[in-house]
C-alpha cells in the first residue's frame, strides 16, 4: 500500500501490489482510494458521521454537497475500508482515514495540525513522518473487525513508505474542559511527548492540560475512559503535545498525538520476512 504519489522514477513499487492482494478478509477490503468517486464516498461518510451524527457545524458548501471536504483532500492519500457486499468501489466505503506524508505536506505548504499547534519540533526532528486524521467508521460497522482493518492498513502504509513518526489531532468529546480534567491531566502526566518532538498548542488556542495533580489520578481507570482511538495510539507507545485546543466547529477538545512507528513496522517486517522471501531487497 505504497502512497499513490509516484516515486521519482515513475513507479509505485512492487510492494503495493503485494499488499493489495492480501488485505481482503470477511468481506472487508482495506486499500487506498483509487478514484475521485471513492474520495467523494469518503467525504460523504465523514459528513454523515461528523455533521449528521456528532453535530459538527458544516459550512454552507458542505451542507449543499452533503460532504466534508477541505483543501487537504487533494494532496492526501485516503485509506478506505470497503464492504464488498455493498459494492466493490465507492458504494462500499464504510471506513476511512486521511494520510499525508511529509513530502506532500511540504509541497502543499502546510499541515492540518499546524492550524492548532506549533509543530516546529516535529518538522525539525520527526524524520520521515506522516500526518493522519479525519478517521471515521459508518455506524453499522463500529466493531473490532473494521477498526482492525483500518489499523492494519495504516501499519502496511507506514511499513511500505518507511514512515518513522505519525502525528495528528485526536479528539475528546465535548468542550467542557473541567469535565475532561481527568483525561487531560492523565495525558499530561503520563504521556507527554519528549521535548525534542513536543508540539505546543498555539498561544491563542492553548488550554492547560495540567488540571489535576498526578497523585489524584488512577492511571488504569483514566486510560480505560479515553476514547478508543486515543487509547489505540497510546497502546502503540504514543504521546501528546503540550496543551489542548477547543474545536467549536466539531464540539470537541483536541490533543496532538504522536506515535513513533517502531512497534508497527517491527510487526510487519516480521510478517513479510515470513511470507515474502527476499522482499527486503527491493
Amino acid at each position: 500500500m505504497r502512497s499513490n504519489q509516484r516515486r521519482e522514477d515513475g513507479t509505485r513499487g512492487i510492494m503495493q501490489s503485494v499488499s493489495e492482494t492480501r488485505e481482503v478478509a470477511d468481506g472487508l477490503e482495506v486499500r487506498l482510494a483509487e478514484s475521485a468517486a471513492e474520495v467523494a464516498a469518503a467525504q460523504a461518510l465523514r459528513y454523515r458521521v461528523f455533521y449528521e451524527e456528532m453535530g459538527a457545524k458544516p459550512s454552507d458548501a458542505m451542507r449543499d454537497r452533503l460532504a466534508d471536504f477541505d483543501d487537504f483532500d487533494s494532496v492526501c492519500d485516503h485509506l478506505l475500508v470497503i464492504d464488498r457486499a455493498r459494492g466493490k468501489g465507492a458504494a462500499g466505503v464504510v471506513g476511512t482515514y486521511r494520510l499525508m506524508q511529509r513530502s506532500a505536506g511540504e509541497a502543499f505548504g502546510r499541515f492540518y495540525t499546524a492550524g492548532e499547534y506549533d509543530i516546529a519540533n516535529i518538522l525539525a526532528n520527526g524524520g520521515r513522518f506522516m500526518e493522519l486524521g479525519r478517521s471515521c467508521v459508518d455506524a453499522g460497522y463500529r466493531n473490532g473487525a473494521t477498526m482492525k482493518k483500518l489499523w492494519d492498513g495504516i501499519a502496511v502504509y507506514v511499513f511500505e513508505n518507511d514512515v518513522e513518526l505519525m502525528f495528528g489531532c485526536a479528539s475528546l468529546p465535548g468542550t467542557d474542559v473541567q469535565a475532561l480534567a481527568g483525561h487531560l491531566s492523565y495525558l499530561y502526566h503520563h504521556h507527554l511527548a519528549p521535548e525534542t518532538l513536543r508540539p505546543r498548542a498555539l498561544p491563542h488556542l492553548h488550554v492547560d492540560m495540567n488540571l489535576l495533580p498526578k497523585e489524584a489520578l488512577v492511571p488504569r481507570r483514566a486510560m480505560a475512559e479515553l476514547p478508543p482511538l486515543v487509547k489505540g495510539y497510546l497502546r502503540l507507545g504514543g504521546f501528546v503535545g503540550d496543551g489542548a485546543v477547543i474545536d467549536h466547529q466539531f464540539n470537541t477538545t483536541d490533543v496532538c498525538v504522536m506515535v513513533k512507528t517502531e512497534l508497527v513496522t517491527a510487526k510487519y517486517r516480521a510478517h513479510y520476512d515470513r511470507t515474502i522471501p527476499g522482499w527486503s531487497e527491493e
